[in-house]
């Protein structure tokens, strides 16, 4: 374990406009996700790798971030540890937050106080789990004055990211170290890795330095007229320019309780699609990205809401949830709920059906109600008999938001209209084809399975009859 004092600071103030309308009314890093806020990602990850002191740099929007944190991240300060929520103060000079650099820059008081050796540098909107004390030692063993984590990514997306090209040379004794040759932010085309020619390496947004380095580099930056003000655009690139900067292979990083499937997860949830997809990647029998890993827990707010429950509704229909996640507080009451996520107090009535959808806290799904391939924002209350995702034209018409792919999302609080007769029509209709598509799966299933058991019978009886033997 490093011996080094270290500091953590969460880069939490992003506005997320490509994330709209989710981020209408709250910053990037406080948006729900499975029972979580994005924060809590990053601030889970720094918790179990033993940095205790953080400081949360927030800026757009901030007030349920900034709830959030003062709320849950509540650190004994026996020892000196604290999670602070800190906002721009104008410290250097009378403006907000310019860019990522520019947000430390002006809190470089922080980094004053603390006195650390290693200043840790986070995004706070990403999903995934990483034990940053490993990055650390790495970026010691290295002798690197700032390390990059990177992730690995297909050689077609490389015009997507800020792309790492590195040094061959293994570095001694530096677990997933090399030198960092050239930092391109989205090129079109980038050489192949040496043990992975049609991957690349992508930098995540999270860094590692040497205190006095960073300050350095800060103040330099500053004086700067041609400057973006941007960790990655600006700060990486100066160290790289000096041979100082090194890449941290996120491929090394060992989480204890990791499965070989979803070990190195890493997905950056910056679009509405990216989010829901990542949504999608937690509810499979073996999810690509496990939440129950008790061994490397995600930490947030504890619930004060009831367990969920699943209850039979007015015409004894039973309440169901299959390949899906559901919170505290959440009651299914004779609805059906299949290949969703749901957050706490979410109500599902009699007759309704929520299909691959991401439902925030204290949805209501009315009687009859179809939900498919949507994600519902906080408080939404959906009328018995209305449709959501069924009808993108009819969606449009009530200004919800469609997604190129097709997502259907309503923001916080979206009135849905009262639905007409032709509107409860198609929700039933809806749901009847989906329930005999489903009737139909199941008697298939049920036919290759007692195919699978006379065969084996057959099979068996061979086995066990008597063989005549001559000669």
């Amino acid at each position: 374990m490093s011996v080094k004092k270290v500091l953590a600071i969460v880069l939490a103030g992003g506005e997320g406009k490509r994330l709209m309308p989710l981020t209408a009314d709250r910053a990037k890093p406080a948006v729900p996700f499975a029972g979580f806020r994005l924060v809590d990602f990053a601030l889970s990850n720094l918790a179990n790798s033993g940095y205790l002191k953080m400081v949360v740099l927030t800026q757009y929007k901030s007030h349920s971030l900034d709830r959030h944190v003062s709320e849950t991240w509540r650190m004994s300060t026996l020892l000196g540890n604290y999670v602070a929520s800190v906002p721009a103060q104008q410290r250097r000079g009378k403006s907000w937050f310019l860019g990522s650099a520019n947000a430390i820059y002006q809190s470089m008081n922080l980094i004053g106080d603390a006195e650390p050796d290693i200043v840790v540098v986070v995004g706070a909107d990403h999903v995934y789990r990483m034990d940053f004390e490993q990055m650390v030692n790495s970026h010691i063993k290295s002798g690197a004055r700032a390390t990059v984590a990177a992730v690995r990514q297909p050689l077609e997306m490389a015009d997507q990211f800020g792309v790492i090209e590195i040094d061959n040379a293994e570095v001694p004794g530096a677990v997933g170290a090399h030198k960092i040759a050239a930092f391109v932010e989205k090129p079109a085309t980038t050489p192949g890795l040496p043990d992975a020619p049609d991957q690349f390496l992508a930098s995540m947004g999270n860094y590692v330095f040497d205190t006095d380095a960073l300050v350095e580099a800060l103040e330099l930056d500053a004086a700067k007229s041609d400057t973006k003000n941007d960790m990655g655009g600006d700060i990486i690139p100066h160290f790289v320019e000096r041979g100082e900067a090194f890449v941290y292979d996120f491929t090394t990083n060992d989480i204890p309780g990791a499965t070989d499937r979803d070990r190195n997860y890493w997905r950056d949830v910056g679009t509405i699609d990216s989010y829901y997809d990542a949504h999608m990647d937690l509810i499979s029998p073996l999810p690509i990205f496990n939440l129950y890993n008790r061994d490397w827990p995600i930490y947030t707010r504890n619930s004060l809401s009831a367990p969920a429950k699943f209850v039979h509704g007015a015409h004894n229909s039973a309440g169901t949830a299959l390949d899906s996640i559901v919170d505290q507080g959440v009651v299914v009451s004779g609805g059906v709920v299949e290949k969703s996520v749901l957050s706490q107090d979410v109500f599902v009535g009699d007759g309704a059906r929520v299909q691959e959808s991401v439902l925030m806290d204290k949805v209501t799904v009315g009687e009859g109600a179809m939900v498919y391939k949507a994600i519902i924002d906080k408080n939404v209350k959906i009328p018995a008999g209305a449709t959501i995702g069924v009808d993108i034209e009819l969606d449009k018409a009530r200004g919800f938001v469609i997604t190129e792919s097709g997502l259907t999302v309503l923001s916080k609080g979206q009135v849905v209209p009262v639905p007409d007769a032709a509107e409860r029509a198609l929700a039933k209709s809806k749901i009847e084809e989906i329930q005999e598509g489903f009737f139909r799966s199941v008697a298939r299933r049920r036919v290759e399975q007692d195919g699978e058991g006379v065969e084996r019978e057959t099979a068996e009886t061979a086995v066990e009859e008597p063989v005549e033997v001559t000669g």
